[in-house]
C-alpha cells in the first residue's frame, strides 16, 4: 500500500490540515500538488492497494474548478480515498459531495471524508491559528479510524452531506493588485496556481483568470500584494455572523 496526499492549498491550511492526518496513518508520504500547473495530471496512476487523502479548500461551498479540473486527470484505478473539505469557519455546503462526484469519476473508491476548519484565506481574522490543538487531537483521532476501516478492507461508501445539483457557483471576484513595494521579483507569478500572473510583468494580472486563492499574497517575500481595503472591510462584515461561532472537525466512515 502507498499513501498519496493529492492537495490542493494555495496558502497552506489545506496542507497543513491534510499533514495532521497523512502523518498519523503512514511514515513516507507521495505528495501531489494540485496547484502545480507544471504537472502532468494525466501521467499519475494509482493501484487498488494504494490510499488517498484528497483535500480541497471550500470556495464558496464548491470544489475550487481548478482543483476538479486536475483531479479529473489522476487515474485512481479502484484506490480508496478519504475526502478532505477544508473551510474558513462559514460553511464547506456542497464541496465534499462535488468532491466525492469528481473522484469517483476518476476511479476512486471513497471510504471516508473529513470536513475541517483552517484560517479564511481572505478574512485571516476568522479562524485564526487553526486548526489548533483542538483540531489536531480531533484529527489524529480521526486518522485512528481512517486506519483501522481501511486495514479491515472495508470499503463502504459513507453518506456526505451537501446537495446535487450543487449550488451555483460565482459570487465577487477579489483580486490582490500589487503595491508600490513590488519589486518583480516574479514569486508569485512563479507558483500562481492559474497563472493569471504575467512572468514577465507580475504587476499585471489576466483578472478574467485568477481564481482569488491568494497565494500571491501568501508567498510574496516584500508583502506587496493586498486586496482593497475597502472590500476586505466589506468580506469582514459580511462573514462576521456566520463565521464568529466556532465550528468544529466531522468525520463520515
Amino acid at each position: 500500500m502507498k499513501l498519496y496526499q493529492i492537495c490542493f492549498s494555495p496558502t497552506g491550511g489545506t496542507q497543513k490540515t491534510t499533514e495532521i492526518l497523512t502523518h498519523q496513518l503512514a511514515d513516507e508520504v507521495i505528495n501531489i500538488d494540485l496547484t502545480d500547473y507544471k504537472t502532468d495530471f494525466h501521467a499519475i496512476s494509482l493501484t487498488q492497494e494504494d490510499l488517498a487523502i484528497i483535500a480541497v479548500p471550500s470556495y464558496g461551498g464548491r470544489v475550487p474548478a481548478t482543483a476538479a479540473e486536475r483531479l479529473s486527470s489522476i487515474q485512481g484505478n479502484g484506490a480508496c480515498a478519504v475526502l478532505v473539505c477544508v473551510y474558513g469557519n462559514r460553511a464547506y455546503e456542497d464541496t465534499l459531495v462535488e468532491l466525492q462526484d469528481t473522484v469517483k469519476q476518476a476511479g476512486f473508491r471513497v471510504i471516508g471524508a473529513v470536513s475541517a476548519v483552517a484560517e479564511h484565506s481572505i478574512a485571516r481574522q476568522f479562524a485564526a491559528n487553526r486548526p489548533d490543538e483542538q483540531d489536531t487531537r480531533q484529527l489524529c483521532e480521526f486518522a485512528k479510524q481512517i486506519h483501522a476501516k481501511f486495514s479491515a478492507g472495508d470499503v463502504s461508501e459513507p453518506a456526505i452531506p451537501g446537495n446535487r445539483p450543487y449550488k451555483k457557483a460565482g459570487g465577487i471576484a477579489i483580486i490582490p493588485k500589487p503595491t508600490k513595494e513590488c519589486t518583480q521579483c516574479g514569486v508569485c507569478a512563479q507558483v500562481c496556481p492559474v497563472q493569471a500572473i504575467h512572468l514577465d510583468d507580475p504587476k499585471k494580472v489576466e483578472e478574467p483568470t485568477c481564481i482569488s486563492c491568494m497565494r500571491c499574497i501568501a508567498v510574496c517575500p516584500h508583502n506587496a500584494r493586498k486586496i482593497n481595503p475597502a472590500m476586505l472591510t466589506t468580506v469582514g462584515l459580511m462573514l462576521k455572523k456566520t463565521c464568529s461561532t466556532r465550528k468544529e472537525c466531522e468525520l463520515f466512515l
